[in-house]
């Protein structure tokens, strides 16, 4: 299927309120697709909600834990292709409350799966699985040959979701496939206890990065839109016909977790603050990282930003957004260096087209210490000049 088949698909977009949900129905709404999202619990500051997405789809309130609820949205919409993200997605959470991690991994799990067979309209499911569901292994990286291990009860609930997902497959020919990803990142990410948002906040702060582990325990990291790019194609390869089941995706660069944070440091400027590492993770795999080079040639995957390769060595920051009516005003003032508290991430691009360094604000950052503090920062750090630009009168 063609990208531009998208146009009037009715696809339906579960967790559509956390990281990789709204970067993937904005996706999907840039491609012409008719979106419906189910939404648990009403996450204000969300991508979904702040950058007024949700305006553009459909709306269905519950919870994928309810099989009758699932079913009715699958029939009601007569939706086409389904993108199952809902998930309880923290190792931690998952350690202090596996049964709630185990009703919505496992549960929701099958709940969308034994709707999507049931409903004659459906015709791909992609479901978000994680790297976690291999478990611990000595044998690394991780390709699709790999058992699924897990042991803990995160890792346990992706590895029992993933496997009722090839189950249903191989069952009942139900176009099915897994995708496995490691760590995502990016704008939109409110979850503080992941380490790339933690850090950078920690850090515009002033205050040292906490480090769970040890700090020495390695990760695959991986940009949200690029995950979006494999889901799609994921999607599209399943509508040709092709066997995807299970699939990695990753930049196949590993890092420890003390690396990750020490580059976010670098780039803000803050090697000052030491990471305050506390050495009490427990119930986590040692090692894990990805194999993905079935994704590049099943799917043609490639990124579109490694992200830590010399393609971003011109960045000043990572945090969120931009307001693109702006970003010709700022080429114009001669500016070096792009703030802004709001906006979409198209911005990101097409501030580079222009010669702009991009230092992002969003709004949950700037609650932090504010877009003036930020911009006198970089110009600190940098020697850049800056200016606000929530207001074009403002240069």
């Amino acid at each position: 299927m063609a990208p531009e088949l998208w146009r009037h698909r009715r696809v339906l977009v579960t967790g559509a309120t956390g990281l990789l949900g709204g970067w993937l129905v904005e996706s999907l709404l840039a491609r012409g697709a008719h979106v419906v999202a189910i939404v648990r619990d009403g996450v204000p500051r969300s991508r979904l909600i702040r950058e007024r997405i949700v305006e553009r789809v459909d709306v269905a309130s519950g919870d994928v834990t309810d099989y009758v609820f699932v079913e009715r949205v699958l029939a009601e919409y007569e939706i086409e292709c389904v993108f199952h993200l809902a998930a309880q997605t923290i190792v931690g959470i998952a350690n202090r409350a596996p049964l709630s991690t185990f009703e919505t991994n496992v549960r929701g799990t099958w709940n969308v799966l034994e709707a999507a067979r049931r409903v004659p309209t459906l015709q791909q499911v992609v479901v978000a699985s994680s790297d976690k569901a291999y478990g611990d292994h000595d044998t690394l990286p991780y390709d699709e040959t790999a058992p699924l291990l897990g042991r803990h009860p995160y890792d346990v609930s992706k590895s029992a979701a993933d496997l009722i997902a090839q189950s249903y497959w191989h069952t009942f020919g139900l176009r099915v496939a897994v995708t496995r990803c490691g760590n995502l990142f990016g704008g939109g990410d409110l979850n503080w206890n992941r380490i790339v948002p933690g850090t950078i906040r920690s850090a515009l702060a002033g205050e040292r990065p906490v480090i769970r582990s040890d700090g020495r325990l390695i990760r695959d990291y991986l940009y949200v839109e690029d995950a979006v790019d494999a889901y799609l194609l994921v999607a599209e390869a399943l509508a040709e016909g092709d066997h995807v089941e299970g699939i990695n995706v990753s930049y196949e660069q590993p890092q420890t977790v003390l690396e990750i944070v020490e580059r976010i440091l670098r780039r803000l400027g803050r090697t000052d603050l030491r990471p305050d590492i506390r050495d009490e993770a427990a119930g986590e795999i040692r090692d894990q990282y990805l194999n993905a080079s079935r994704a590049r040639k099943l799917l043609g995957w490639t990124p579109r930003l490694m992200a830590f390769g010399p393609a971003r060595t011109r960045r000043v920051g990572i945090v969120t957004g931009g307001a693109g009516s702006l970003i010709g005003q700022a080429a114009a003032a001669g500016l070096d260096t792009y703030i802004t508290g709001e906006g979409a991430h198209h911005t990101y691009f097409d501030a580079e087209e222009l010669g702009l360094n991009v230092f992002y604000a969003g709004h949950y950052a700037t609650e932090t210490v504010g877009v003036k503090a930020l911009a006198e920062h970089v110009h600190r750090r940098f020697g850049l000049p800056w200016a606000f630009l929530d207001h074009p009168t403002g240069l």
